[in-house]
């Protein structure tokens, strides 16, 4: 099982956001364990405040180190085995599907999500391991690219999608984009499926399905090509369909 802990000041969103669809099935059948951890209870005062002004000046607020760390501990002590502490932060390495995989291997990831100006640098020298962000841009906190990573991570774990092929050759397998999906009806208001589709050739299916894969990823993700796994007929594929373009 692999154990997501989540510190944040609002546990109420990522509990809602974690207990539904298959993160919640994963919870109920132990493949995973998502909790959750309000920084606020670790304030060590009767207001809950965890923030304070910046040193030097500057607008807004930053979360003070105390609570952070001591919050850290506590959720650290129900640990076992490997652990990584990831702070979600625009100015970490942009979160991918290799990542992804890497983090699926631990057995404990927790998630500190940062709110105002961020966090005191001491806590985080103190704690993290890995600096991540989903993206270039900027959120109010941290907890929905939390919940999106937990998402992305949970899904690798054996058993939680139940049929094992759904996370092995879905998008970004061998970092190519999926290959188009279809079914019933087999003729829709006249866009008709793909007669190989419905030949009942599993061999030639298979290699149509693989020639889609880097036909979309060419038209709409070129710049994964330069890493994707790709055997001798992938190349030949590939080399065709750059001169039909």
């Amino acid at each position: 099982m692999l154990n997501f802990e989540v510190m944040t000041l609002f546990p109420d969103l990522v509990r809602s956001g974690c207990q539904t669809s298959i993160l919640g099935r994963a919870q109920n059948h132990g493949y995973i364990h998502v909790g959750v951890t309000d920084i606020r209870d670790y304030s060590g005062n009767r207001n809950g405040r965890v923030d304070d002004y910046p040193y030097g000046g500057g607008a807004g607020m930053v979360m003070q180190p105390g609570p952070v760390v001591r919050c850290f501990r506590d959720v650290k002590a129900r640990c076992s085995g490997s652990l990584r502490v990831i702070y979600v932060t625009p100015q970490g390495q942009v979160f991918h599907q290799k990542m992804a995989e890497e983090f699926a291997k631990e057995d404990n990831l927790i998630f500190l999500c940062g709110h105002y100006e961020g966090v005191d640098e001491r806590a985080l020298e103190a704690i993290v391991t890995d600096y991540v962000s989903i993206g270039d841009y900027v959120l109010t906190g941290g907890e929905l690219p939390a919940m999106v990573m937990i998402d992305a991570i949970a899904r690798l774990v054996p058993g939680v999608l139940g049929n094992r092929e759904s996370a092995e050759f879905e998008s970004f397998h061998d970092n190519l984009l999926e290959y188009p999906q279809y079914t019933r009806p087999e003729d829709f208001e006249g866009r008709k499926v793909p007669e190989i589709l419905l030949s009942g050739h599993h061999a030639n299916i298979d290699r149509w399905r693989r020639e889609q894969e880097i036909r979309r990823t060419l038209e709409r993700r070129p710049d994964l090509m330069e890493q994707a796994d790709l055997t001798e007929e992938d190349r030949r594929t590939l080399r065709r369909l750059k001169e039909e373009q």
